[in-house]
């Protein structure tokens, strides 16, 4: 894995630096540990990524090559039509700088000087000339998928923050998002070499009021000098403090031994003149 991690980030992509700004992926992670959020943007040291999943990104390009037809085409997908969306994929000469990782849409946040930025999966356009922020996802269960679960708030700040970002360029946008969420199916006899996918669209009205607030604690947090506290939640911290407390354990109990042993052993005594002749002698009598 560490061709995907360098763990001494050069000083001029934190906080302060030339090249930091805050992504999407960032404002998550401050929500979900300020000090993981902390230690990544002001120290310079991330967490380890996880491991890349091809496989939804073979999906995600996939989708986007499909709707870029009907982009094209100004017309609607068949997807949106079996869903009753009045919408079509936004056309606009920037979209491609929207949706590539490290560019996505940015704005300068005049408040805070944060450079925020985005990377939008895709962006529908209805006939009341709203934006609809739409985010493909890929998994493989035996149920339904639906947003339902904690660890989907992710996915819903998503949205959010990408509504937020548009609104912030002048656009109007519909607090109506859509999820494109690909099931891949387990279902089938054989795998014959390829993967089916059920693709569904589920409906989710955005609320971008947090952003803002998010952003004040945010220039709060890096502008102290102090670290934030351990998050409970965190596994990641969980984990440095266990670990922290192992070592420390076993660097005390080594000490503790040296320092036995030092007390065990006999100290050594100054020899008189006719020991230490008679230590010389004895091997050769």
């Amino acid at each position: 894995m560490s061709q995907y991690y360098k763990p001494n980030r050069n000083p001029g992509w934190n906080y302060g630096g030339p090249n930091w700004k805050l992504s999407r992926s960032k404002i998550s992670l401050f929500l979900d540990c300020p000090r993981c959020f902390y230690i990544d943007n002001k120290l310079g040291v991330a967490r380890p990524p996880g491991f890349p999943f091809n496989l939804n990104s073979a999906v995600d390009h996939l989708l986007k090559k499909e709707f870029d037809v009907h982009r094209d085409g100004g017309t609607a997908h068949p997807l949106m039509e079996a869903y009753g969306i009045k919408a079509i994929p936004f056309k606009h000469k920037d979209i491609d700088i929207w949706r590539e990782n490290f560019k996505g849409v940015q704005h300068l946040h005049s408040k805070t000087n944060f450079l925020i930025s985005g990377a939008v999966d895709d962006i529908w356009i209805n006939d009341k000339e709203e934006l609809h922020i739409v985010d493909y996802k890929a998994t493989s269960k035996d149920t339904e998928v639906n947003l339902d679960a904690d660890w989907q708030d992710g996915y819903r700040r998503q949205i959010d923050i990408y509504q937020w970002l548009l609104r912030q360029k002048g656009f109007k946008v519909s607090n109506t998002g859509y999820f494109v969420y690909a099931n891949g199916l387990r279902d089938k006899k054989a795998f014959d070499g390829k993967l089916e996918f059920n693709v569904k669209i589920i409906p989710y009205e955005g609320n971008d009021d947090w952003v803002e607030k998010t952003l004040d604690k945010i220039k709060e947090c890096l502008d102290d000098s102090r670290i934030p506290a351990c998050t409970k939640t965190c596994d990641y911290c969980n984990y440095v403090t266990a670990l922290g407390d192992v070592l420390r354990e076993n660097v005390k109990a080594s000490i503790d031994v040296k320092k036995t042993l030092a007390e065990a052993k006999p100290k050594k005594t100054r020899k008189t003149k006719v020991e230490e002749i008679d230590a010389q002698t004895l091997p050769f009598l």
